[in-house]
């Protein structure tokens, strides 16, 4: 199943990098040190707005104002990083912005959210409720729904894909974390369109597997809840349609513990002095569990952001995990 062609990609890219430079990638010696693998990181916390979101949004809504031209706000609903991305996006288009967030998100990433230009709506106990109620307020105040996965969302964030197979080719294999899927469909999707044979692996909370227990049964599989400080990964439902790529191409989904994403949050900072927010670490948890299957081969991770809160990133510093 392919959402693009490379043709469509490139151009994409190069919306993209009108408005969000390219990220890098970089192979940090002392991560190599420690694992015994040449493991390139994929800075997507190095964007304007500390995710790789900002890219979907960036092409979702030039698609919008060019196929609808008569809308005049839109609505989505968020963890954090895809809001400031249609926050962002929404505003240089000239839209109005609303964005719903579940009770108890990010302070920081509300703010954020808000510095944007968004109202900000607080509703629901999780993601999912928070995404049923930004339906229905689309609805009410005549809004353009903005769903967390859409072919142009996607096109957009597998820009980053395309910069880091483009710079390092040979990648054996490429650890990505999967929150409602756009980002490591579109790692699927340009590994596929560069005829690349880099082994992708998806990885996910413990404490929020709905796609890891969907690969295993082979259907979607709704999660009873999805209780992870790693909020970017915080999802009970996953998307039939990402489900459809990732099941065909991925090797497989590992499920992570709370603690060794917040060790993955530790080593990047020790080891690379970058911030990485849960899901962003999540990826090099998986890469530090997996990595005697790898010495001396080459790995990408991909740090996704870097949006963490100041309260949780000092908790995992002093070495605790933080709850939930």
């Amino acid at each position: 199943m392919t959402l693009f062609t490379l043709a469509e990609l490139e151009a994409a890219a190069e919306l993209v990098h009108a408005h969000v430079p390219a990220t890098p990638q970089f192979a940090w010696p002392l991560l190599r040190q420690r694992t015994g693998v040449e493991v390139w990181v994929k800075h997507e916390n190095h964007t304007p707005t500390g995710a790789f979101k900002v890219r979907g949004g960036v092409v979702y809504m030039d698609w919008l104002k060019r196929s609808q031209p008569e809308v005049t706000g839109v609505i989505s609903a968020t963890r954090g990083n895809h809001g400031q991305s249609i926050a962002v996006a929404a505003a240089r288009a000239g839209l109005q912005c609303v964005i719903v967030v579940p009770e108890g998100n990010s302070v920081e990433k509300n703010a954020a959210i808000r510095a944007f230009g968004a109202e900000l709506v607080v509703h629901g106990h999780d993601f999912d409720a928070a995404r049923a109620h930004a339906a229905h307020l689309a609805e009410q105040r005549r809004l353009h729904f903005v769903p967390s996965f859409d072919k142009h969302l996607v096109i957009g964030v597998a820009t980053y894909a395309l910069e880091l197979f483009r710079a390092v080719p040979d990648l054996q294999r490429v650890y990505v974390p999967i929150g409602l899927g756009s980002g490591i469909c579109g790692v699927i999707t340009v590994r596929d369109l560069l005829g690349l044979d880099t082994e992708i692996v998806g990885v996910v909370a413990d404490a929020a597997p709905a796609y890891a227990l969907s690969l295993e049964a082979g259907r979607g599989i709704e999660s009873n809840s999805a209780a992870t400080f790693a909020d970017g990964m915080a999802v009970r439902s996953p998307s039939a349609a990402a489900f459809a790529i990732i099941q065909t191409g991925v090797a497989r989904i590992l499920r992570l513990s709370e603690d060794e994403i917040a060790a993955a949050i530790r080593v990047y900072y020790s080891d690379t002095h970058n911030l990485a927010e849960g899901a962003g670490a999540a990826p090099l948890a998986g890469l530090l569990r997996e990595s005697d299957t790898l010495r001396g081969r080459k790995a990408g991770v991909i740090l996704c952001g870097g949006n963490i809160d100041a309260q949780v990133f000092a908790q995992v510093l002093a070495g605790r995990t933080p709850k939930v």
